[in-house]
């Protein structure tokens, strides 16, 4: 028996409000809800970037950050984040810490399918080599992290959108520790 994954819908405010199957929040009229990025770095300082599966819904085959997720319902955040770098990128987490707490955003693909998600950002490290699902990631580098936001600023249409507001605000990229309204909104 499969269980159908689930997301947290949010209201305005970030309060839980209800959930609703993941297969049917990612559209055009995508409600808030709750997700989560991290960025991954092993010995080296160096910081995983994946290209999306080019059977993802939304942005497929974009570079992004090492990877995202919903926590389930009453899932707690961080044990979301080791569960999804278990199934994306066969990786253990030997360390995460919780980077940006409020980071939020709603970004519409070319397609025109819509994210909108309460997102903290974790930044986690690894001591194993990446074995990436295919259905999620189609190709990965490990990268210098000040060389990746230089790139991300020169060419921002080659990431995922979430990938470029986080770079703004996340010093690991060379971002300010700062959170504008802006990126928040």
């Amino acid at each position: 028996m499969t269980e159908v994954e689930e997301v947290v819908l949010l209201n305005a405010d970030g309060t839980p409000v209800g959930t609703a199957p993941k297969a049917t929040v990612h559209g055009f009229d995508t409600p808030l809800h709750l997700a989560f990025s991290c960025h991954v770095l092993n010995d080296a300082g160096e910081v995983l970037v994946t290209r999306r599966a080019l059977t993802k819904r939304a942005w497929p085959g974009v570079w992004s950050n090492s990877f995202c997720g919903h926590p389930q319902p009453a899932e707690l955040s961080l044990a979301a984040v080791h569960r999804r770098a278990d199934y994306e990128l066969g990786l253990q987490l030997s360390r995460v810490e919780l980077a940006l707490p409020d980071f939020r955003y709603r970004a519409t693909d070319s397609s025109g399918i819509v994210e909108n998600e309460v997102c903290p950002v974790y930044v986690a490290w690894t001591p194993g080599p990446v074995q990436a699902h295919p259905d999620e990631v189609m190709d990965h580098a490990w990268v210098d992290a000040v060389g990746l936001g230089q790139s991300i600023r020169l060419a921002p249409w080659a990431f995922s959108p979430w990938l470029v507001l986080q770079a703004q605000v996340l010093p690991l990229l060379g971002g300010t520790s700062a959170l504008r309204e802006d990126v928040l909104r």
